[in-house]
């Protein structure tokens, strides 16, 4: 690597950083005055705000906002080399334009491998302390409010139950079916079953089993029984942020879960695992087209490609949340959804790159 990479380079990870550090403690600050009277309200230690929330609320800010902050970082450093004639000294010396990329994708490529790595392990480990913290100090109390609950908790048994109090880790009107061939074999209803946190098994109380066998149907009474089901108290617990909380591989044992249960809401994990693999590439394609419309002296000086940079990065979000929330509804593939706006702005870099002049 060439003294002339390792300038660029420094330069544009050292402004990468900057402006990651700057952002999130402005983040920080907002946030805190927002929440301290629900902090002042729930009574939350001290020690507790600073190390299990704060803690661990800058990793997850720092990696969600990386992808916008290496554009705008790109952006600055570009449009002031540009400004200083210095790009075109650079050129001037027989630097192809192509090769005056290299430091820039080395770059991204370093901030692109450490946004993977934080968004599949370091981030969902952080947020397995935050997320918490959220619950118990700043949301409000949850209780699960679905009725009618039906799932499916092995390849022929299927789980029924009228209504849950999480609270007390109770269900009510609860069944249990065999089904083969489209046919019940065997039926258990309880009044209701109850969690046993010592022993992790399931109790269920005032029960009957009705059994068929060809024509004939059997009937056993009983008023307890204890047992192991596929289900368990956190399937009913507070499920927002669920998946942000989830390593890569928790994340695919989850989604594989979900399918096997046949249930609802899969699309937000679908979504959450195609952007953990999307990101790194949104690094890339935003540092490409960073370096492409500021690499050039405007006549407006560096602040207008400075805020031609904000508002390409202004559209690419709001591209990428349109799309999001069309997926999280149903109306879009996940991974249609995710990879689109990198497609887009993949294909507006290629433009850029073969249309402007250099």
């Amino acid at each position: 690597m060439k003294i002339l990479d390792l300038y660029i380079l420094k330069k544009f990870l050292k402004t990468y950083v900057f402006a990651v550090f700057l952002i999130v403690l402005i983040v920080m600050v907002i946030d805190y005055t927002e929440k301290i009277d629900d902090f002042i309200r729930k009574q939350a230690p001290l020690n507790e705000i600073l190390f299990d929330y704060y803690l661990n609320f800058i990793p997850y800010w720092a990696n969600y906002i990386s992808p916008l902050m290496v554009f705008i970082a790109t952006v600055f450093f570009t449009a002031n080399l540009a400004a200083k004639t210095e790009i075109i000294a650079i050129l001037s010396s027989g630097v192809s334009f192509t090769r005056l990329m290299r430091p820039y994708l080395i770059g991204s490529s370093i901030v692109a491998v450490g946004t993977f790595i934080m968004i599949g392990w370091i981030v969902p480990n952080a947020n397995k302390i935050r997320v918490p913290f959220e619950h118990k100090y700043i949301n409000n109390t949850y209780f699960f409010d679905k009725r009618d609950v039906h799932i499916k908790i092995a390849p022929e048994i299927y789980a029924y139950i009228e209504s849950y109090d999480n609270s007390t880790n109770t269900g009510y009107r609860f069944s249990l079916e065999r089904i083969s061939n489209n046919e019940i074999k065997e039926k258990l209803m309880s009044d209701h079953i109850t969690w046993d946190s010592v022993r992790k098994k399931w109790t269920i109380h005032d029960y009957r089993i009705r059994t068929l066998v060809g024509k004939k149907t059997g009937i056993v009474f009983g008023s307890k029984i204890d047992t192991t089901l596929n289900l368990y108290p956190k399937d009913f617990q507070n499920k927002h942020l669920l998946h942000e909380t989830f390593t890569l591989p928790e994340l695919e044992r989850h989604i594989q879960l979900v399918r096997s249960r046949g249930a609802d809401g899969i699309e937000i994990f679908l979504i959450e695992k195609y952007l953990r693999f999307a990101n790194p590439f949104s690094v890339i394609i935003l540092t490409i087209i960073g370096f492409l419309v500021s690499a050039r002296k405007s006549r407006g000086g560096v602040g207008f490609q400075i805020a031609l940079g904000f508002s390409l990065a202004f559209v690419y979000i709001l591209f990428f949340m349109m799309s999001k929330g069309i997926a999280e509804g149903g109306g879009m593939p996940p991974l249609l959804a995710v990879w689109l706006p990198n497609i887009i702005f993949g294909g507006i870099g290629i433009g850029l790159y073969y249309t402007l002049p250099r």
